[in-house]
């Protein structure tokens, strides 16, 4: 059985069991949050899909208005003029056929998320089994395959974020920090709602979002009504 800290006994104890409103699951993250950094707020859906239906998957995106609070370190894939317009947009590592060999050779890429031209797709397909794993690969419909991989630097380091469910069904992602005040954050997690659900899939019967729960990185699990 897994023991937890007095901080998070503590915080646990003043969560209440029932469901929370949204305003109200924002009000006891900030509030119990006890870390000595700044903490993130973590939301997490559980679906009702079907994840061995590759239909049924869910790969998109969503721009938070207010950003994450996270320093997003990114790498991109390309050349020339594109090479170039993604350094000046603030990518942190940047290369074509000589930076997929050296990530070949070292066996990782250690960043947040990796953007390609579609001309490099190429050479960034065969990084599979490095980028899969930690899922890092490239994909149009999340817009990390793009001929202006400039613009998707900017976005991304603004704050857009990527939605995608595991293989139980679940997503998990950051909608801010605890330090964020509570009127950002709401905004936030309105947008990532409305997003997951827009993106449910025509196939999907029954009840789609089925539970969702809010939670600072060291704090315990809240459970929301999101429609309230």
């Amino acid at each position: 059985m897994k023991k937890y800290g007095k901080n998070y006994n503590k915080a646990k104890s003043n969560i209440p069991t029932s469901k929370q409103t949204k305003v109200e699951a924002i009000k006891h993250c900030k509030e119990n949050a006890s870390a000595n950094f700044d903490e993130s707020v973590d939301v997490a859906f559980s679906l009702g899909i079907d994840t061995k239906s590759a239909e049924q998957n869910i790969r998109t995106t969503v721009s938070l208005p207010n950003g994450t609070g996270k320093d997003v370190k990114i790498a991109v894939f390309a050349g020339g003029e594109a090479l170039t317009a993604a350094e000046e947009a603030g990518a942190d590592i940047v290369g074509g056929k000589e930076l997929a060999t050296k990530v070949a050779s070292e066996q990782k890429l250690d960043v947040d998320i990796v953007i390609s031209t579609p001309e490099m797709m190429a050479e960034v397909g065969q990084l599979g089994k490095i980028l899969g794993p930690q899922g890092l690969m490239p994909n149009p419909k999340t817009g990390t395959v793009t001929p202006n991989v400039a613009k998707a630097v900017e976005d991304f380091k603004k704050g857009k974020i990527e939605i995608k469910n595991d293989k139980l069904g679940n997503l998990h992602m950051s909608i801010g920090k605890v330090s964020f005040d509570e009127e950002k954050l709401l905004q936030n997690f309105e947008e990532v709602i409305a997003e997951v659900t827009r993106a449910k899939p025509s196939s999907s019967k029954g009840e789609y979002i089925k539970s969702v729960h809010m939670s600072s990185t060291m704090g315990p699990s809240i459970p929301i009504d999101i429609n309230l």
